[in-house]
């Protein structure tokens, strides 16, 4: 047989599976209707592990494996669609106005200069900033409603994802409600008369050290992690020690100190985002971005079908990543951006659907990005 003639008898097949696809599709809607006018639930375990055991044993030795992950994404497309029967009118995220004009209170980390104080100015036309040392008051103080906002970074270009922000939303209840994005320039300051080869040890944030962390090791310079690059200059500023800070270029010249040299970040496009925190979930009209964060069971493909999911909704994944849980045996939360509204009904059948799904499903946010200066 010529290629051109098995070319065509795949094309009939192909053509085959699309009308069996579609006729099973149109049966499980049937089935959707039939459990929500009889009060079942969607998924019922025994019943799909019935349906892949008996299918696998139609299939030869070679193609087990393969038969597998076919009926088991069939299922899951299915399951899909049933939910979205079953959700068709349901919107659960209850979410208000937001508004980043009006006067407002704001929890900024470190203190004046800092890189979170130049993110605030961007977010807030008229923000009255309190400043904290640590992250962890930051949310305390959003939580207990002391302040409006909070302002934090939670990703770097050059140094990855700020841990300590990823913990903390899992840990509260608060919500993403903008985020932004900010060129950040590093300089290494000193108080006057302390040039680089007297420098003992230099202070920073672990992001700002990680970030220029070629500077470093190309002279020979020790550093040390501190609460915040703004308050490391602060520290450097009020020691009688030879040590140095990387900061701003601003918050060098507000504390005092000589810039020993500008801009040494490890590379030149060296971007971190920020990200503003609520207490209610509140959504700007032009929100298009909803980060979650979920735990899937240590079964296999459990990732690729959670990854279907999105897909038969049509929706776009722009950033997943996982971190470890800990006191576990290597368990992981997944954090999920992906592009969407809230008020799209798609995308609250779906977020309805992981919340029923999961062990472990937390909507963090619907939010845009800011691109200009506060509105």
């Amino acid at each position: 047989m010529e290629l051109d003639d098995l070319r065509a008898k795949i094309n009939e097949t192909d053509e085959k599976i699309a009308e069996l696809f579609i006729e099973r599709m149109k049966l499980c809607l049937d089935v959707s209707r039939y459990k929500i006018n009889n009060t079942m639930p969607v998924f019922q375990a025994d019943r799909e592990k019935y349906i892949l055991d008996k299918m696998s044993e139609k299939f030869p030795k070679e193609l087990k494996s393969s038969s597998q992950v076919l009926y088991q994404t069939i299922m899951d497309i299915s399951k899909c669609r049933q939910y979205q029967e079953f959700f068709a009118d349901k919107n659960t995220i209850e979410n208000f106005p937001l508004d980043m004009s009006k006067p407002c209170t704001v929890a900024v980390p470190g203190t004046k200069g800092s890189f979170s104080h130049f993110a605030s100015m961007k977010f807030f036309k008229e923000g009255k900033i309190t400043f904290f040392d640590r992250f962890e008051q930051i949310f305390d103080a959003v939580e207990k409603k002391e302040v409006d906002f909070g302002v934090l970074p939670i990703a770097n270009s050059t140094a990855g994802s700020v841990t300590a922000t990823y913990e903390l939303l899992k840990k509260h209840d608060l919500k993403i409600c903008a985020s932004t994005k900010l060129k950040i320039s590093h300089c290494i300051a000193a108080k006057k008369g302390i040039g680089i080869k007297d420098i003992e040890i230099v202070y920073s944030h672990e992001q700002a050290l990680m970030q220029c962390s070629d500077f470093l090791s190309s002279n020979k310079l020790k550093a040390h992690s501190y609460t915040n690059t703004a308050l490391a200059a602060e520290f450097a500023a009020g020691s009688d020690r030879k040590i140095a800070a990387i900061c701003s270029e601003e918050c060098a010249v507000l504390n005092g100190l000589e810039i020993l040299e500008k801009d040494i970040a490890n590379a030149a496009a060296n971007f971190t985002r920020f990200i503003v925190i609520s207490k209610n979930t509140l959504c700007s009209d032009k929100a298009n971005i909803i980060s979650v964060s979920l735990s899937l069971p240590h079964e296999r493909s459990a990732l690729y079908r959670l990854l279907t999911k999105f897909s038969v909704a049509g929706l776009n994944l722009t950033m997943i990543e996982s971190r470890p849980i800990a006191n576990t045996d290597f368990d992981a939360v997944f954090y999920l951006d992906f592009e969407g509204s809230i008020r799209d009904p798609q995308v609250a059948m779906l977020i309805n659907e992981l919340e029923q799904d999961l062990s472990y499903f937390k909507f963090l946010g619907n939010y845009e990005e800011i691109t200009g200066g506060a509105q």
